[in-house]
């Protein structure tokens, strides 16, 4: 889907304000993959992409900057910010302490009706593993994560959580593209089992173990 699509499609179900719909467009746009990493585009660039006024589009990259998704790089252009291997272990030390803590929290609170939502979102990753479509597989992968974050009921780490993903996602899209959706880890069936079951202890060394083997392909492929 073009970004100037997901514009349209925000405003038609949301009605969001102009500025809103551009951000959210953009940082999809780089949490997905639609910006590669090191990819130089320009302010101009981004306006006709988007279909959206300049105004909006440089409050965009002002949050997006902020948030460590985008950087300047002078001239009027900025990029989606390269990951070295030292990044990549630092983020990884920073989910680690992060989302197994999540993780426990939801198995605390997780109901049958949380535990369905998101063996339906596995269910749908699934699919798009074996048909190899990494657009559904990025869409779907990072779903299943937000919606368990959710469940937590801890806004603040799960803001934090949020913005992490804003860092190393757009690499995602380039190892999917190197090694295909079926070589990627997905340790998500112990993980609802735990949640099932309440074990807050197994919930967090099952997203440990995923989130250590998806940081792991990410460093390799560097």
């Amino acid at each position: 889907m073009a970004m100037a699509e997901n514009v349209a499609e925000v405003t038609s179900q949301a009605g969001l304000p102009a500025h809103e719909q551009v951000y959210r467009s953009l940082r999809e746009a780089v949490l997905f993959g639609a910006l590669a990493p090191g990819e130089p585009v320009t302010i101009q660039g981004l306006v006709e992409r988007l279909g959206a006024g300049m105004t909006p589009v440089r409050e965009a990259i002002r949050r997006l900057t902020a948030e460590g998704a985008l950087q300047a790089m002078g001239n009027r252009r900025i990029q989606v910010p390269v990951l070295t291997a030292a990044l990549v272990e630092e983020l990884t030390e920073v989910r680690l302490a992060l989302e197994p803590r999540l993780a426990m929290r939801a198995a605390d609170r997780a109901n049958a009706e949380d535990v369905a939502r998101l063996t339906a979102i596995d269910a749908h990753l699934d699919r798009a593993i074996q048909r190899g479509d990494i657009e559904s597989y990025l869409r779907e992968n990072h779903r299943f994560h937000t919606c368990l974050n959710d469940m937590a009921d801890a806004p603040i780490m799960t803001a934090l959580a949020d913005s992490l993903w804003l860092r190393f996602g757009p690499s995602l899209r380039v190892v999917c593209g190197q090694v295909g959706t079926r070589h990627l880890p997905d340790c998500h069936k112990d993980l609802v089992r735990a949640l099932a079951a309440g074990d807050g202890a197994l919930a967090a060394r099952a997203i440990e173990e995923d989130l250590v083997q998806g940081m792991d392909v990410v460093l390799n492929s560097l």
